[in-house]
């Protein structure tokens, strides 16, 4: 009996992946001490024991939304995702008409709702929604058209683009430029292992490289940003490009977030001045810049040391993709991955110059609660792979 007993939980241990806890939980640690640090020396209406409590909290429910899609197997996961996808947006829809009025005055984007202190960003869980819908789109055509077809695969491009287009629309009328990248991003992702040939894909490829490349070079003119600004560009985009290009020359007024944040990381040199000092005042450091707290604190090291866990993370939800051998779990996964990266990739270049201020979080680290369910929600999604994986494997051991 104590033989049968220790080799169930040693099973039961085998179906929980502990290296992607380790990397989240890391994550989880910086992020907790970052947040300590940029509320203790910035003076607000909210006390720094309040701020880490808050976040702590919003922790624990993305601990307990892990745990409940855990439960969800993939069938059940297969089911879920239209539900989960129209629940997105209508929400997204709905921020629209009872957007927070305070959150838009300050950052000219009509994304949150608000009751009174508690507020919700609908976008950010929509991730993970509109990751388990597309996975759904792309498993199910797959499965249907095994043979790969010009045709088959332009068919399936227009499927993703159906559903993609309804997000875009709705993020531009919520002024939220950020969060849209983030969707094209995970699209770009899918789109790469959905299985369509290359013959379609780098052309396309080559093509958004062109537009991008165009669309910045219309910013930088006169007569470009006129037409850029019938199309829907607000000048505050204008301002962050122009931020990003020249970060020195406006220091005191639009640049002067950025600047900030790039003097903060460069006092850090090599090892960073220590814990809980900041000599240098960043804007709205706790969230979007919080890679400037890590920066000033822990110095080159430091960075270096969270970008190793983000790898970490990475090759632990590979991993899994690989072992469970799941298309829709593929799919997932690799959405889910794609998610990530960019968040990191868009984060720590803002803060350092490399690209343009988006808004947009570092998974697990910047303060909100929005962004760290929905990174959770993506981590569940991730976890319920190995869960179910070995519980289908060890009833297959003992039934035969």
């Amino acid at each position: 009996m104590k033989n049968d007993s220790r080799i169930r939980r040693r099973e039961g241990d085998s179906r929980i992946d502990y290296g992607i806890i380790f990397s989240v939980l890391m994550l989880a640690l910086i992020g907790l001490a970052s947040i300590y640090v940029a509320a203790a020396h910035d003076t607000g209406g909210v006390s720094v024991r309040q701020q880490v409590i808050s976040q702590l909290i919003w922790y624990v429910l993305g601990v307990v939304a892990v745990v409940v899609l855990m439960q969800f197997d993939s069938k059940q996961l297969w089911q879920l995702a239209p539900y989960a996808y129209w629940l997105g947006i209508f929400l997204l829809v709905m921020v629209l008409f009872f957007y927070s009025r305070t959150y838009a005055a300050s950052t000219g984007a009509k994304s949150w709702f608000a009751f009174r202190s508690f507020t919700f960003q609908p976008s950010e869980v929509m991730k993970p929604a509109y990751i388990l819908m597309m996975s759904k789109v792309i498993a199910d055509f797959n499965a249907k058209n095994p043979r790969h077809t010009m045709g088959s695969d332009w068919r399936l491009i227009g499927q993703m683009i159906l559903w993609t287009l309804p997000l875009p629309i709705l993020l531009i009328l919520q002024h939220d430029f950020g969060t849209m990248l983030v969707f094209i991003a995970i699209f770009a992702g899918l789109l790469i292992v959905s299985g369509v040939t290359w013959r379609i894909l780098l052309p396309g490829f080559v093509t958004a490289i062109v537009l991008a490349s165009s669309t910045l070079m219309l910013v930088v003119s006169e007569w470009g940003r006129n037409l850029l600004s019938h199309v829907g560009f607000e000048s505050y985009q204008f301002a962050r490009i122009d931020t990003w290009l020249h970060p020195s020359a406006d220091t005191t007024n639009q640049g002067y977030q950025l600047w900030q944040s790039i003097k903060a990381i460069g006092s850090g040199q090599f090892f960073g001045k220590g814990f809980n000092t900041s000599n240098v005042y960043v804007p709205v450091r706790e969230s979007d810049m919080i890679f400037s707290v890590i920066g000033e604190n822990f110095g080159f090291v430091g960075g270096a040391v969270l970008v190793l866990l983000y790898m970490l993370l990475i090759y632990q939800m590979i991993r899994v993709t690989f072992d469970t051998k799941n298309a829709f779990y593929a799919y997932i996964a690799s959405g889910t991955i794609m998610m990530i990266l960019f968040h990191v990739f868009e984060n720590i270049g803002m803060n350092i110059g490399l690209l343009p201020l988006t808004g947009i979080p570092l998974p697990f680290v910047s303060q909100g609660g929005s962004a760290l369910i929905g990174n959770m929600i993506g981590i569940g999604l991730i976890m319920s792979m190995r869960f179910h994986h070995d519980s289908y494997n060890t009833l297959q051991k003992t039934d035969f």
